[in-house]
């Protein structure tokens, strides 16, 4: 058995049949560049332009330095998911898979009240029969890249996130909602069934009870009910700017970032791929994963921190 679960550190983090591109990350314009320190405030920072990419990349730097960000900005569609909206988000990941600095990233919108409207059903609606099951596959395909991305992901839903807007946050480790966000898997309303992770990952995250009635409902449900059933770690109430998730979602990852990069990497490869597994072969992968943390010199700064009774300093390797 054991043979069969021995990944290296990196087959373990990277999502299968693609790899890092090596691509320099992108700051679209108005973000902060490596001397600068924070996000903008309000939406007004965060939307973008016409003509600028649909989904864009920046890093921040300063107080938020090791925090990157993924921001959706398709305004006249709500988000929702077309072919290049598709695209670009393989590309983002791409470019954020190879930078080393990174250690969470955080997903947001630039659309003021909604996170992610689902499918782009306009443009589905223009496919035949054959082509609408490899363009399933591909988003099928990206929110597997989404969970498996190396770094820790939250998702910070501002607003609207139906459908597939659902199923991405759902590929994200952690989600932190507005308490007024409106969210559900509403697919079978339109006559569909979630294709792009959602039927596995609900029942994952809420359990199977709960999961079959909200996707046999197609029930909407707003934040504070989500994190009553655990569909969400975190509720805020939401401020006049609109972004109560994304600054919530901004502290959680500053409690990350500190913490040894190596082992939150393989703590998070221990936790999802142990959930697909029986016990016994979930804690052999934990084993696994731990011998791989135990040579890194993380871990020994860690102890030496411990014993000389000052904070550690991480660097990743």
């Amino acid at each position: 058995m054991l043979p069969v679960l021995r990944p290296t550190l990196r087959q373990a983090l990277r999502p299968p049949g693609r790899g890092a591109t090596g691509l320099r990350l992108v700051r679209p314009e108005g973000a902060p560049g490596p001397a600068g320190g924070s996000p903008g405030r309000g939406y007004g920072g965060a939307r973008g332009h016409p003509g600028d990419p649909e989904v864009q990349v920046r890093t921040l730097a300063g107080e938020h330095g090791g925090i990157a960000e993924i921001l959706m900005n398709r305004p006249h569609a709500r988000n929702s998911l077309g072919k290049v909206f598709i695209s670009e988000w393989f590309a983002a990941l791409d470019r954020l898979r190879g930078d080393s600095g990174v250690r969470v990233v955080v997903v947001r919108s630039a659309v003021k009240g909604v996170f992610c409207a689902g499918a782009d059903l306009k443009e589905r609606e223009q496919m035949s029969d054959a082509e609408v099951g490899p363009f399933v596959q591909r988003l099928r395909t990206l929110m597997d890249e989404i969970a498996a991305f190396p770094a820790p992901t939250i998702a910070a839903m501002d607003g609207f996130a139906l459908g597939g807007g659902l199923e991405l946050a759902l590929a994200c480790d952690l989600r932190v909602a507005a308490s007024s966000a409106i969210m559900g898997l509403i697919e079978t309303t339109r006559g569909l069934l979630p294709g792009a992770g959602g039927t596995q990952r609900l029942p994952r995250c809420v359990g199977t009870g709960l999961a079959k009635e909200l996707i046999f409902t197609g029930r909407r449900v707003d934040g504070q009910e989500a994190a009553g059933m655990g569909l969400v770690n975190h509720a805020v109430q939401q401020n006049q700017d609109g972004d109560a998730a994304y600054h919530r979602a901004l502290a959680l990852a500053l409690e990350i970032v500190p913490q040894a990069p190596i082992a939150v990497k393989l703590g998070k490869v221990a936790v999802s791929r142990g959930m697909e597994m029986d016990l016994a072969s979930g804690l052999a992968l934990e084993g696994l994963c731990y011998a791989q943390n135990i040579p890194t010199r993380d871990r020994r700064e860690g102890m030496a921190a411990f014993r000389e009774k000052r904070p550690p300093r991480f660097t990743g390797q």
